[in-house]
Order: structure tokens, then sequence, then C-alpha cells
């Protein structure tokens, strides 16, 4: 099985026929996934990469009885992409857009508490769930289908991460971006939670980083519960000066918190498996299975 999104889930693209929204859409059109229309204000009744174009998200549901939306679009324009998306009842949203303003993401947070989406991202490589759907801007070579869940705040070493595991054998069930900037959509904690209920994925893997509370918020979450099923984390920074924004707005250490090595604390404390680096990851991943 597999998390947020499968083979029965139905994209849109909010700005697809941008530069960006084009390449992408025609990556996943060819990779298989089940892309059914775009919206692009002012040009519904067209079509583009031969799926219809919509003036709104409303419409393009409606005719498409889409259930995910792909936001591409520059970042002062994302915020009211994303809302338009959560008020037409689209189930799971996904942007990729970076630098969106942290004021406007305030928005976005209120409109999905009065709403039943689910929003990854922004600043996200998106969603994968090998040989089924991919939604945003996720390598696909080097997945494979298995059971390994992945949630990860960094773009690059997920793509590290997961071609380690695969040329172990250790297909994914699906592999989440949950964004880089500090206000965002779903977190570590959502992902465990969908990842423990799911009876396909017998692992997770935590990808994590300095700065926000991801790590700490999972390691709570964690503590609460017996999860059942072996959580490997790897955080990066050990070595980033403090108080440094070091790659993007949500890799921040101040005044000595968030740092790797208290995440890495806090996360050993909950039982978590702890790789130093993403070439140990697969070793850590076999030591769980190995007998106590």
């Amino acid at each position: 099985m597999s998390i947020f999104v499968n083979s029965d889930t139905r994209v849109i693209v909010q700005g697809m026929t941008g530069r960006a929204g084009t390449f992408y859409t025609d990556q996943a059109l060819r990779y298989g996934s089940n892309y059914v229309g775009g919206v692009r204000p002012g040009k519904g009744g067209r079509r583009h990469l031969d799926l219809p174009l919509f003036d709104t998200v409303k419409e393009a549901v409606s005719e498409t009885g889409a259930n995910a939306s792909l936001v591409i679009v520059p970042a002062p324009f994302a915020a009211n992409a994303m809302i338009e998306a959560i008020e037409a009842g689209v189930e799971t949203v996904v942007c990729v857009t970076e630098r969106v303003p942290q004021h406007d993401m305030t928005r976005v947070k209120d409109a999905l508490r009065q709403s039943q989406t689910m929003l990854i991202g922004p600043n996200s490589q998106g969603i994968l769930t090998p040989g089924q759907c991919k939604i945003g801007v996720m390598p696909t070579v080097e997945a494979k289908p298995g059971t390994i869940g992945i949630a990860s705040r960094s773009a690059s070493l997920t793509s590290e991460i997961l071609a380690h595991c695969s040329k172990a054998g250790l297909g994914q069930s699906t592999t989440v971006g949950v964004g880089g900037d500090n206000i965002h959509g779903v977190g570590f904690v959502e992902c465990l939670k969908r990842f423990r209920d799911d009876p396909e994925t017998e692992a997770v893997v935590l990808i994590g980083e300095i700065g926000g509370r991801e790590e700490e918020d999972a390691a709570a979450y964690l503590k609460t519960l017996s999860y059942g099923k072996p959580v490997v984390a790897v955080v990066v920074g050990r070595h980033a000066p403090q108080g440094r924004r070091m790659g993007h707005a949500g890799t921040l250490s101040t005044f000595g918190l968030g740092t790797a090595a208290e995440k890495i604390e806090h996360l050993r404390d909950a039982g978590v498996v702890i790789a130093k680096n993403a070439d140990e990851v697969v070793s850590a991943i076999a030591a769980t299975k190995e007998p106590a």
C-alpha cells in the first residue's frame, strides 16, 4: 500500500502551462501517474500536454474528479493557489514552490484548520509512491516499490538515501518531502502516524536536519506509544555554525536550540535508531531486523 497517494490518485496541476509546470507534469505523465488536468486562469477550455485546462480549481475538480493538486506557481501567488485548492475540497495538495512568505503561510494554515485537506510543502520535493504516483519534482529513476517509508526535510539527501535503499533491495512504500520551510503542512508526526497504519510499511526512515521542531515532535510522539515498527533517523548539520541559515528557511539553529546533537538525543531517547550519515542508513535498517 502507500500513504497519501496511490495509483487511484487523480492529479491536477496549478500552474501547468508554465515552463516548470510543463516539465514536471510531462515527467509525471511519462512515469505513469494519473494526471487529469491543469488550472490556468484565462486558459480554460484549452488543452496542454493533451490535458484539459480550467480557469479554477473548483471547475477542474468538478469535471475531472481530481483529489490531488500540484501547486507549481511563483511564490507571490502560491498561498492563494493553495487556499483555492483547499476551499475546493482537494484531499492532498503538494506545493513545491520555494520562498513563500511566512505571513502568507499563516493564511494557508488558517484555511487548513477548517478543512480535511492534507498539505505537503511548500518548498517540498513532493511525494512519490513508486510505480503508482509521483507529485512534485522528486526523481524516480532510483525508486523501487517496497516496504520502507521515508519522510524527509532534505531533497538532496532523499535522493541519495533512496538510491542506497533501492540498491540494497529495500524498496519504498512512499517517500514524502515534508518541506524545508518553518511553516508548512504535514510533518514527521503525521507521516509516522500514516506509516504506522499502513500494513505494507515495515520500517520508517526520517531524514532530518538542524532547525525547526520536526525531529523533537517526532520523538515526543514516539514516546507516547509502542510504535510497532522500527524507525531509523539521520540528522545532518552536526558541524553547522549556530545562528546561520543553511540552505533554506527551516534550517536555522539559534542559541543552541534545534541543533543536530539535541535532535539526535531526543530521537535516540524515543527508541529511534540513529544513522550518522546517509551511507549508514541501510545498515541501520538491517540492524533493526537482527535478533536482540
